[in-house]
């Protein structure tokens, strides 16, 4: 599941009103996440959670579940 916080924080990077995340998503079923705003979007996602991706963590993700599921393990120290 995506969590509210998570969402909520790309929701707001991209400028979006309230809609539905799932975890099978792709960035780019997403309005406005392309390869631009995708650094935006994770560097705003590490700042709301106090954690920090590596490049090889960011190419391994597939969709926002995989996000999802870094930033729970990220956060959990």
């Amino acid at each position: 599941m995506v969590s509210d916080r998570l969402k909520q924080v790309i929701l707001k990077v991209l400028g979006l009103p309230e809609m539905e995340l799932r975890e099978e998503m792709l960035a780019s079923e997403v309005p406005g996440w392309d390869s631009l705003s995708h650094v935006t979007v994770l560097a705003a996602v590490e700042k709301e959670f106090g954690v920090r991706f590596s490049g090889l963590e960011v190419m391994r993700l597939k969709n926002i579940g995989d996000l999802q599921k870094l930033v729970t393990k990220k956060a959990a120290g």
